[in-house]
């Protein structure tokens, strides 16, 4: 038994040291995302926008989606839009060419997944010989603010190359999945997003609401054929000196899951992508990090280590619960190594978790939105099995697609 306790104290010491570190990091980056002042645009429009949406039966929502681009403000004649029926059985090609899209239908049973579709896209477009001066991608259930492309133009005027757009929710209050989520990705947005483009470092980019400059595009490729496509060609951008900034005035609204098996199954996917980026990326991240003194390299590392830190304090929590049952504590004797005081910890979770309801505020979000902080920690807890399993399944390389239903339109979405 004393071997046992001597491992578990040392796993759990090297535990405690890694949590409080990501902690006091994600929270020192956080400080910088509290002020937030809207850029101006200062550039008129010149820049022309090939918009990509890949779509797998989006009948049901990709029409508004496209009304949403159509009514820019910004000239009609410097973008078009081009909608990927991909692998379709329903009407998707129908309804996007009734609402003016450009239609290309794919068929292909063995490439399957956006990543695919987007890289298929990108060769048609090669082929095409039509000029285009970046790439914007749309998930097909999205909603567009009215100003996107006019704020993509200027930030692509100024010389950034990737740039990501707000990541929204039309249906926040659907479900208590719906608005956990909303939540985590409010936060997300001020307090990790906007908070890393203050401070220069590249942002996550989150599939959807993606502008990339069309000579980066032709110079490294798209490549990015995963589970997680926007996060491995966000990764590759960094790796080639290529900081992916944050427009937080660039607003896209996208439809959250409102069932926890569905919600469950779109995280695992996440997850597993994330795990393959992380065992392909992390290492050599960290050694050109130290090496070219780039911080921004080594800043992804951490990020690419979530999951990990995921599935390592979620195990730990399971232990010291089963190792604190009187009949298996009778067995084993196991006398946890509290390397950090209890205080310490309360006070770190009560900070981080404090940030939420503050982003909320800063973001000026819809009063219901507070309801929900109740069932958050809930939902947030389980990260835990989702990154586990995905972990355990990180080789599989099948593509769930989530099913959309909201047909809302831009005035119906309320934050």
């Amino acid at each position: 038994m004393f071997l046992v306790n001597g491992v578990f104290d040392i796993v759990y010491s090297v535990t405690q040291i890694l949590t409080l570190l990501i902690a006091l990091y994600q929270f020192a980056i956080s400080i910088f995302g509290i002020v937030h002042r809207k850029e101006k645009i200062s550039h008129p429009p010149q820049k022309r926008f090939a918009i990509i949406i890949p779509a797998h039966n989006e009948e049901r929502v990709v029409g508004p989606l496209i009304d949403s681009i159509k009514a820019q403000r910004y000239p009609r004649t410097l973008f078009d839009i081009h909608l990927i029926a991909d692998n379709c059985t329903d009407h998707t090609a129908d309804v996007g060419r009734n609402h003016g899209a450009i239609i290309h239908k794919r068929t292909n049973h063995e490439k399957i997944g956006k990543g695919f579709a987007i890289e298929w896209m990108i060769e048609r477009l090669e082929e095409s010989g039509v000029q285009y001066d970046a790439i914007i991608m749309f998930d097909a259930d999205n909603l567009v603010h009215p100003d996107f492309l006019a704020i993509m133009n200027d930030k692509l005027c100024s010389g950034h190359k990737v740039i990501q757009g707000y990541l929204g929710v039309k249906n926040p209050f659907d479900s208590w999945v719906s608005v956990s989520l909303a939540l985590s990705y409010w936060y997300d947005n001020r307090m990790w997003q906007h908070a890393r483009s203050q401070l220069g470092l590249s942002c996550a980019l989150g599939g959807t609401g993606l502008c990339i400059d069309r000579a980066l595009l032709r110079e490294i490729g798209w490549e990015a054929t995963g589970l997680t496509e926007d996060l491995e060609f966000g990764v590759r951008c960094v790796k080639h000196g290529v900081i992916p900034t944050w427009a937080h005035d660039a607003k896209v609204y996208d439809e959250k899951p409102v069932t926890f098996m569905a919600s469950f199954h779109q995280r695992l996917r996440w997850q597993q992508g994330h795990f393959n980026c992380a065992r392909q990326y992390i290492v050599p991240l960290i050694k050109e990090s130290v090496k070219e003194r780039r911080f921004m390299k080594f800043d992804m590392a951490v990020y690419l280590f979530q999951p990990v830190r995921s599935v390592i304090v979620f195990a730990m929590s399971i232990m010291l619960f089963l190792f604190n049952l009187p009949m298996v504590d009778k067995v084993f004797s196991l006398h946890v190594a509290q390397l950090i005081p209890q205080p310490v910890w309360m006070w770190i979770s009560a900070i981080l978790f404090l940030e939420m309801p503050l982003a909320l505020i800063l973001e000026r979000i819809n009063w219901r939105a507070y309801v929900g902080l109740i069932l958050v920690p809930i939902f947030l807890w389980t990260w835990g099995p989702v990154s586990l399993q995905a972990y355990f399944t990180r080789r599989n390389r099948k593509w769930y697609h989530t099913v959309h239903k909201r047909a809302l339109r831009l005035d119906q979405v309320r934050d």
